[in-house]
């Protein structure tokens, strides 16, 4: 039933308009507890976050990102010729004078911490008193609190109202909202197919879950997804239960917790990034076919192991591509 409701709430959503008006400058939006304005649509962007930078690509707006930063995996595939003409600053963290070198009229920005009141980049205030307005994805900022460190807790479940809120923004500080409007609409649909694709499985009203993100190392207790991050998303949309019940974006769990747990099925992230040794997904399986507690979780022994894009797994546009993702990978596997 509840997967009835949400997907007859997308049907609805998807009948939007895709004719929007032209922004009305001076512009002024409140984002992340920030008062920002724009008399013009920005000449230039810089981005520090992979969420932002496909975002912008996605409205078509490449060509004014003078700049990328903070790359998890490749880009989307239909995007590759224009990132490679783009300058990346940084595979990970910028510095605060590399991005100002750019002199761009938009920082547009995935994570809080990034550039929140201890940024680790610099704070929106050191941006803006040089005259350079920030936008932070919504996704990392409703229904969440930045101020505990580490990734933040969530003060509610992530939706993906988020994102289609801040492809919205973006596509109105930039005055194409057409494409804005273009891009949610698919995106919707996207989610709605995978969501019809689950509900039409013969699945165990007890299914459960674990997404492990990664390990500082692999004798350390997993990152693992907790009840209301994007993965939280995926399985209440699809019907899984999480068997992490920890409110934190991504909290450590010992393997002992989660095999007396036994989930059903395992998703694990794949990535570029090589931070830690359990970045790698070669390791991870290595890790759960050999450790002596991992192995013996039924989600290994019968070969339920789903990967995905390690981005999806954040609260992004991915996170619609990843619940794709794992509405097919259930539709391939046996639960007799």
């Amino acid at each position: 039933m509840r997967q009835t409701l949400i997907a007859a709430t997308l049907v609805a959503s998807a009948a939007l308009p895709l004719q929007a008006q032209e922004t009305n400058y001076p512009l002024n939006l409140t984002n992340c507890g920030v008062e920002i304005s724009f008399d013009a649509a920005p000449d230039s962007a810089v981005t520090i976050g992979q969420s932002a930078t496909e975002i912008l690509y996605s409205l078509g707006l490449a060509p004014k990102v003078s700049g990328t930063s903070v790359w998890f995996n490749p880009v989307l595939p239909e995007f590759t010729e224009a990132n490679d003409g783009i300058e990346r600053i940084a595979d990970n963290d910028p510095s605060f004078e590399s991005v100002v070198a750019k002199k761009p009229g938009l920082v547009a920005v995935q994570y809080e911490w990034h550039v929140g009141e201890s940024g680790i980049v610099g704070t929106r205030e050191m941006f803006h008193d040089i005259g350079i307005p920030t936008y932070i994805m919504p996704a990392d900022c409703d229904t969440k609190d930045n101020s505990t460190g580490g990734d933040g807790t969530r003060t509610g479940a992530f939706k993906t109202a988020s994102v289609y809120k801040g492809i919205r923004e973006l596509a109105t500080i930039f005055d194409v909202q057409d494409a804005g409007e273009e891009l949610v609409a698919e995106l919707q649909t996207t989610e709605e197919d995978a969501i019809a694709r689950a509900s039409g499985l013969k699945l165990p009203d007890d299914l459960s879950a674990v997404f492990w993100f990664s390990s500082a190392d692999l004798e350390i207790d997993p990152y693992v997804a907790g009840q209301l991050g994007a993965p939280g998303y995926m399985m209440d949309a699809l019907g899984i239960e999480n068997v992490i019940a920890s409110d934190e974006e991504w909290p450590t769990v010992g393997w002992e917790s989660i095999a007396r747990a036994d989930p059903d099925v395992i998703v694990i992230a794949y990535m570029d990034r090589r931070r830690f040794q359990a970045d790698s997904v070669e390791k991870k399986l290595e890790f759960l076919r050999n450790d002596p507690v991992a192995s013996q979780m039924t989600a290994v022994q019968k070969g339920r192991i789903v990967q995905m894009d390690a981005h999806a797994m954040s609260a992004t546009m991915r996170s619609i591509y990843g619940l794709e993702t794992l509405s097919e990978a259930l539709s391939e596997m046996s639960f007799e």
